[in-house]
């Protein structure tokens, strides 16, 4: 053999041994003089499996090592955990989480890759994905790429081969945490902690930043393979006006597919401006944020509650709230995921639901005459309200259910006979 190409080792391993005899397995390693330097020393060559390259930096002070996939850089946003099994996609397209890092309690994210169908905006806004396995293949037929390519794409950060469970466990008892996401070794740890800690979420408009920045018509339904509950639609045409605060595609398709001609307007449009288009009903959508965080979203609440019928999802529950008088406060950790309990008290049917937010409406604050129609299980807080007399009614989470269980998808029905019974009377 030519030491020149390679180093021959022979090795005996005891393969089996007894009382009687013992035998023995021989056989070589040969190791390539790829490894080796001109002078035969061996030299230092790139591990063939990728290494911790990423930290997560807590404001609690601790330090999480990971790997890192998508977009590199540094990034702080508050930590929130998703208790979602499917729908990563839709997930982290959901403008309601602009300023986040959302972290996946399912371990095994990635395995479907990502297709544009399951979008739920035009872009990703949140501020990165904390996971704990990442998929290293696609297995779906729908698939166009893969997550990791596509975040890099979005300039969304993400890491996994972390602890999530730990993490979580963590987030339950303090409740949520700012934290920086970092692949830059020049950063200190004692920087990124700085950073975690005088950054804030609270009082902040995100709003803004994720809302359409002009008027435009919405004349997509959802599709015929999706559709799953249009027994009794109304073929009537209803216009509707449906604000901004971070729309869902998905709840404009189930409106849509209710029969209801939809224009939607940026978070910032005024009152006045939506009775001149003389609607059937009036949508207030999705968010991010603090509702109080942005009085402009409250004011056109306000001004519109009473004059037309009115319907607010999740951040438009809250402005709702608000508008009527009442309080919204942060909650510990808030409620992210497609498997949350929720009691219709008029009805007494319990709906499985799909969340997303991190605030809440007192409803020891609320005005008489505004009815608490639904109550989440988990933990009593308020889910819904309703006023006939106002014209109104609110649900604290998505019943649109991209993703999640479809037990929640009857609201729009009852929207669409809420703007039916005003037009008789007019």
């Amino acid at each position: 053999m030519d030491c020149a190409n390679a180093i021959s080792t022979t090795i005996i391993t005891s393969a089996i041994f007894s009382k009687k005899s013992a035998n023995f397995r021989v056989f070589n390693v040969k190791c390539s003089s790829n490894n080796l330097s001109s002078d035969g020393a061996a030299s230092l060559v790139e591990r063939p499996w990728k290494v911790a390259d990423a930290r997560l930096v807590l404001e609690d002070g601790s330090i999480w090592k990971a790997k890192s996939f998508g977009a590199r850089g540094t990034q702080v946003g508050e930590v929130v955990f998703n208790t979602s099994l499917t729908g990563y996609q839709e997930i982290i397209t959901d403008p309601s989480y602009a300023g986040q890092f959302v972290l996946m309690t399912n371990p095994h994210i990635g395995n479907t890759g990502v297709n544009f169908g399951d979008e739920e905006s035009m872009q990703c806004f949140l501020a990165g994905l904390v996971i704990r396995s990442l998929s290293i293949s696609t297995s779906n037929w729908r698939c166009t790429e893969t997550l990791g390519d596509y975040l890099a794409e979005r300039n969304i950060m993400g890491i996994y081969d972390v602890d999530t469970r730990a993490i979580t466990r963590r987030l339950r008892e303090d409740g949520s945490l700012i934290g920086v996401l970092s692949t830059e070794n020049s950063k200190r740890d004692e920087e990124l902690l700085e950073m975690s800690r005088t950054w804030d979420i609270v009082g902040v408009d995100l709003i803004s930043g994720v809302s359409c920045k002009s008027p435009y018509e919405w004349v997509d339904r959802t599709g015929s393979d999706w559709e799953f509950n249009d027994n009794g639609r109304n073929k009537e045409t209803f216009n509707v006006v449906a604000y901004d605060f971070g729309i869902k595609h998905n709840i404009l398709r189930r409106l849509a597919s209710y029969g209801c001609k939809i224009t939607v307007v940026p978070s910032t449009w005024p009152a006045s401006e939506t009775l001149k288009m003389k609607p059937d009903g009036v949508l207030f959508s999705n968010g991010p944020g603090d509702p109080s965080a942005v009085p402009y979203a409250v004011e056109a609440v306000k001004e519109l509650i009473g004059k037309i019928p009115v319907f607010g999802i999740c951040m438009g529950h809250q402005l709702l709230g608000q508008a009527l008088g009442g309080k919204t406060f942060k909650m510990k950790f808030g409620h992210h995921g497609g498997n949350h309990p929720v009691r219709n008290l008029r009805n007494g049917c319990v709906e499985i639901s799909a969340q997303n937010h991190n605030y809440a409406v007192d409803p020891e604050s609320l005005p008489e005459g505004v009815e608490v129609t639904h109550v989440n299980l988990n933990d009593g807080s308020c889910a819904g309200l309703a006023s006939s007399k106002m014209k109104l009614m609110s649900l604290q989470y998505h019943p649109e259910a991209s993703p999640g269980p479809h037990d929640s998808d009857p609201v729009f029905g009852e929207f669409i006979q809420l703007m039916k019974q005003e037009k008789v009377k007019a």
